[in-house]
């Protein structure tokens, strides 16, 4: 096995980029209506935190087809390399963003902001930037998130665990093995989605709440949220797998813009017979096991056509990691503002709302050509195309 652990990278799938890309903007516009959301029930982009899943099937996908075939060139720690220069800069600076905008959500949204002692906060922020999950007593916010600074660390926490076991793991499972795993995965996704609570890890908070009967959570360190954050990932990050090695994809003119138009509709759909309803149980299992491996695959076996497509694509692919990991510091100021002036006019809150996603897009941008894209070429140059 070569000690260089530089691969230059494959070509990529743009029409999945360009979809990854279209998921965290829906995501941002799905985490602004929820300052005025009543409830999950009456949440505008009413299910969008499936994005968050999308984003694992993904990654399982990408990861397989990527890497699958270059184990006889790379050793674990090479993957691990390439892994944390892809990953890691941009958990660093969502954390970082979360730090610099943490005293503006301080309000009626989140009154504790005021009362946490430096140390705390200073521990947090460095646990954040090493991505170690932070326990309940770490809270620092109120919503006892693993990074209080940063929520979505939470989904990239889930992320590098997945990696790890593909390294460790997956990677050697030939596709039978796999498909049995996928198969338990996909039990699991039914446990959660169905409130069937087989395993006795969902409270009867849980099973009695407004979540019932979607995967919303998996952001917490309670027996609880690790359940569901484990069963998040675990059916999209191996059914992503197994598709890339099954390679049996789905060719449609014009994918892009369809896969788009299903995606908008998967997360746009209203909540399906109220709170609390089996129906939209029924819905939140359909998308993950049935409608988001169908989008993968058409996006995989089809191609762009048009240089304007193309762009579009490319740029949403670029832009899509960065706009998720550092638009919620925004949102959090966002909510804040909007819970503490719910008698401001109706031109307010729509103005902070659109300069929000204004921010966000913005900040997002400018982390990606200013620092993500730099930073990942130094250590690339730095650390990867060097001998160990």
């Amino acid at each position: 096995m070569t000690n260089n652990v530089y691969l230059a990278s494959k070509p990529r799938y743009e029409i999945l980029d360009g979809l990854r890309g279209v998921a965290a903007v829906l995501v941002v516009l799905f985490h602004v209506f929820e300052a005025y959301s009543p409830g999950p029930a009456g949440q505008i982009i009413n299910h969008g935190y499936l994005a968050v899943d999308f984003f694992f099937m993904l990654s399982g996908f990408v990861i397989g087809y990527a890497y699958d075939d270059r184990w006889n060139k790379m050793s674990t720690w090479g993957f691990f390399k390439r892994r944390l220069v892809r990953l890691h800069p941009m958990v660093v600076m969502g954390t970082v963003v979360g730090a610099c905008l943490y005293f503006f959500g301080q309000g009626d949204g989140f009154p504790i902001i005021g009362n946490i002692p430096g140390w705390k906060l200073l521990l947090a922020f460095v646990m954040g930037c090493l991505m170690i999950p932070c326990g309940p007593k770490m809270d620092i916010r109120g919503w006892g998130e693993m990074n209080s600074f940063n929520g979505p660390n939470w989904s990239l926490t889930w992320e590098y665990a997945a990696n790890i076991l593909y390294a460790l793991v997956l990677r050697r499972l030939p596709k039978a093995i796999l498909g049995v795993l996928t198969a338990a995965a996909a039990f699991c996704t039914l446990d959660l989605c169905l409130n069937w609570n087989v395993f006795g890890l969902l409270t009867e908070g849980r099973v009695a709440s407004a979540s019932a009967y979607t995967v919303i959570g998996g952001w917490s360190i309670t027996p609880e949220q690790m359940y569901i954050g484990f069963t998040r990932l675990a059916y999209p990050f191996l059914g992503g797998l197994l598709l890339s090695r099954i390679g049996k994809f789905i060719t449609v003119k014009g994918a892009f813009w369809w896969c788009s138009l299903i995606l908008a509709a998967i997360f746009s759909i209203p909540c399906i017979g109220g709170e609390g309803n089996v129906a939209n149980g029924i819905y939140n299992a359909a998308c993950i096991l049935v409608l988001f491996p169908v989008v993968v695959a058409m996006g995989a076996g089809s191609r762009i056509k048009g240089e304007k497509s193309t762009r579009i694509c490319t740029f949403l692919g670029e832009l899509s990691y960065p706009l998720y990991i550092t638009h919620y510091p925004v949102m959090y100021v966002q909510m804040n503002w909007a819970w503490s002036h719910p008698d401001a006019p109706a031109y307010a809150h729509i103005t902070v709302a659109a300069g929000s996603i204004i921010l966000s897009i913005g900040i997002a941008y400018a982390c990606l050509k200013l620092y993500d894209m730099p930073v990942r070429k130094y250590l690339t140059e730095r650390w990867l195309k060097n001998k160990r």
